[in-house]
């Protein structure tokens, strides 16, 4: 049964007592109190805007708790869906490895061999304890088979030796979240915080994580819309209701959770009717006795009774509020609107791809394949015009009206408002308008003033495919459209795109995704292959 606290033996990893969640004046959850002990394994779950995001933020220490306390024991690895590394000349290496501070423990060691060799008497005698505390702190943190480790979880997420040769600034937004999520599992951390850890993941590097974090010894918390995953790996499930603000604990796997939660919810609504039914008797009788002045007392202790009965249970549950999620209507157009001829791209001495030619067709549907780092997420960029190529040329056609979403979510402005981004994105619209359109995205109330950067992973996906809905493009690029959404989300963005009838190039993972598109043609990368789309390609989605 949930209830609200998680009870593990051992001592707490996290202690939250009477936390509080709010985003603005808007609470989120209410005072709750659970702790994460070793070898929990806590998926978190709910729909987009529940809190989920903020929740993890607040236990991993990167924002204040509106109400409460949070204590940690032991450290923590924080993965936040949109990781924002602040030095992007460092290579992959050195930033998955920098997570144990091995390159300042091995600066401690070189220092002191240094005075080891000039000093002489007692202060050599203190260098030489000086260089074996620091070396028995480098062993402590695998120092010497430290690179050797790093380079395996890296190459079971896709990241080759060539990659982490690279600085960060040379790699696509994908292979960057994967250094990040290679440096948090590497970082020996006790409690790990994921959030949507499965992002830019293929298909057997999702297999590799799912056994990582089953033999994971420390405590796990994770948020994923990825129901394989979850059903795999987690022992409790966090539910975080919007409707009823609460955080619902129940201690088992993911499976038991879905018929518990089932049968929580008849329950609740059996409840509810019962109270509902009684407390309608009480109060028929109370009318009946305020006719009678003698029984005015007897009235109003049944009236009271009455509301005792119904303050005791919860009210129905209501149903979860799912965006109206649509894509514009397209302005007429020629009969190619886009074209891209030659193009190449190269990040320093890593070649990207070359000569790539596409013809984009008026209503013509394109999705481009191939496996991480293969340039899919940079093609769409040059398409756009946001990067420019190395070689070759986009060239518009008649009537070109082009719509980007972006996987990163790097066409947003961070320090702008909600409202703001939809303004910019949409100046022809007035603020009534643009407040109209960003309703039915589930942006309401004080939302259109939140800034951006403070929004979730699923929220910042409904505000990037807002900023479409008035764009009237005749030619969507989107890049991976369906990443953070809650199912309902998900199946409502799937329905925008089997409805658009203009042309659009897709770039995803979910084999949803593509059965909505019915594609044409497929763009094999970085070969630049174009072929006609059949099933034998639907197979290669889960792993490009």
């Amino acid at each position: 049964m949930p209830g609200v606290s998680s009870r593990s033996a051992g001592a707490p990893l996290i202690q939250a007592n009477d936390l509080e969640v709010r985003v603005g004046a808007r609470l989120l959850l209410a005072p709750v109190s659970f702790q994460v002990v070793k070898g929990d394994k806590i998926g978190v779950v709910g729909r987009n805007g529940a809190g989920k995001t903020t929740t993890m933020r607040i236990l991993a220490g990167e924002a204040p708790a509106p109400g409460g306390s949070v204590r940690r024991s032991g450290r923590v690895g924080y993965l936040p869906q949109d990781p924002r590394e602040s030095d992007l000349a460092v290579t992959a290496r050195s930033r998955i490895v920098s997570a144990r501070s091995i390159e300042s423990l091995l600066e401690r060691m070189n220092r002191a061999t240094d005075d080891i060799s000039r000093a002489r008497g007692p202060a050599r005698e203190r260098a030489m304890a000086a260089y074996d505390r620091a070396e028995a702190s480098f062993v402590a943190a695998g120092g010497y088979g430290a690179e050797a480790e790093a380079a395996r979880i890296a190459s079971n997420l896709g990241l080759p030796d060539r990659v982490l040769a690279q600085p960060l600034h040379e790699l696509s937004g994908g292979q960057r979240r994967r250094v990040e999520l290679a440096r948090i599992l590497f970082s020996d951390a006790d409690t790990l915080l994921l959030d949507e850890p499965t992002n830019h993941l293929d298909a057997d590097s999702i297999t590799w994580l799912r056994d990582f974090l089953r033999s994971y010894s420390g405590g796990v918390m994770m948020i994923s819309h990825s129901t394989v995953l979850l059903d795999e790996t987690v022992t409790k499930v966090f539910h975080l209701d919007a409707n009823r603000s609460v955080l619902d604990v129940y201690s088992m796997g993911w499976r038991p959770y879905l018929t518990q939660r089932q049968a929580d919810e008849r329950r609740r609504h059996r409840e509810r009717l019962n109270a509902e039914r009684k407390a309608a008797q009480l109060m028929a009788q109370s009318e009946k006795l305020h006719a009678k002045a003698t029984k005015a007392t007897a009235a109003q202790n049944m009236a009271r009774r009455a509301e005792r009965l119904l303050a005791g249970t919860e009210p129905a549950r209501a149903e979860d509020r799912v965006a109206a999620i649509s894509f514009p209507e397209p302005a007429p157009c020629g009969r190619t609107p886009l074209m891209a001829e030659g193009l190449s791209k190269a990040y320093g001495s890593l070649e990207i791809f070359t000569g790539v030619d596409l013809a984009v067709d008026r209503g013509s549907r394109v999705v481009v394949l191939g496996l991480n780092g293969a340039g899919k997420t940079t093609l769409l960029r040059l398409l756009y015009g946001v990067e420019e190529p190395d070689a070759g040329r986009v060239l518009p056609g008649h009537g070109l009206r082009l719509g980007y979403f972006a996987q990163e979510h790097d066409m947003l402005d961070m320090d702008a408002t909600v409202l703001e981004n939809m303004q910019a994105a949409a100046p022809q619209l007035n603020e009534t308008d643009a407040r109209t359109v960003l309703g039915t995205f589930l942006f309401t109330g004080d939302d259109d003033h939140k800034p951006a950067r403070v929004l979730s992973g699923g929220e910042k996906t409904r505000l990037a495919l807002a900023t479409l809905v008035a764009s009237a493009a005749n030619v969507l690029l989107l890049d991976e459209p369906t990443n953070n959404l809650d199912p309902a989300s998900r199946e409502q963005v799937l329905r925008a795109i089997r409805a658009y009838r203009g042309a659009m190039v897709l770039v995803t993972h979910d084999e949803g995704a593509v059965q909505a598109l019915e594609p044409d043609r497929v763009l094999l990368l970085p070969d630049g292959d174009e072929d006609l789309w059949s099933e034998d390609y639907a197979e290669l989605v889960v792993l490009a």
